[in-house]
């Protein structure tokens, strides 16, 4: 490939951080009736796609992309990147419990396995003041507690079965930031564009 047909193949290549709300698929294709993120109002270029998934009812940022190479530079590198999350759960969280999650705790994996997570950063937390698309109420009389997670690793449904782990039911799972870049003021739904050299940069590829 010639000097100028790279340049523009690099030019064409475009990235995304999303504020993905809650009851949506991180996918645009699906087989089951479901919200997906084409129903979004904006007009994705082709071959757009999601790098590192959120679960259907999980919200916050998810990076889009139509550079294929994403995915394995972020999550199957040598080098981990961070992921910040936030957590609601039920029930009041102790001091105990957040050492066992910096520590290491065992979620169970697939084919019956088990597996030690990788030591974490873990904080309670004030209620945010951030607007998040959840229909989740909090009823003053039930306790709850809002937890900030830290983590360079992320296994299928892993912040839920940690918190299992530390017997708490994961009420509303929010992922605030990977590396550098965050939510910022984005709504849930909204789309901000990034360059490539800032999407770059600010995850440290």
């Amino acid at each position: 490939m010639d000097t100028d047909a790279l340049h523009f193949k690099m030019e064409t290549l475009r990235y995304f951080v999303l504020n993905k709300p809650d009851d949506m698929a991180s996918q645009f294709v699906s087989s089951h009736d479901i919200r997906l993120l084409g129903d979004i109002d904006f007009e994705f270029p082709e071959g757009i796609h999601a790098i590192g998934r959120l679960d259907k009812q999980s919200e916050g940022l998810l990076l889009l992309t139509t550079d294929k190479s994403i995915t394995r530079l972020l999550f199957q590198g040598k080098v981990p990147h961070k992921r910040r999350y936030l957590v609601l759960v039920r029930g009041v969280v102790t001091a105990a419990s957040i050492r066992r999650l910096e520590e290491g705790v065992e979620i169970p994996v697939k084919d019956g396995g088990v597996y030690v997570t990788k030591p974490c950063a873990a904080k309670m937390v004030s209620e945010p003041s951030i607007r998040f698309s959840s229909g989740y109420v909090i009823h003053e009389r039930v306790p709850h507690s809002w937890l900030e997670i830290e983590m360079i690793e992320g296994k299928f449904h892993q912040v839920r079965k940690m918190m299992t782990a530390i017997g708490h039911t994961c009420k509303r799972l929010i992922r605030l930031s990977i590396e550098d870049i965050g939510l910022g003021d984005l709504q849930p739904g909204e789309i901000m564009e990034l360059s490539q050299e800032d999407f770059f940069r600010r995850l440290h590829l």
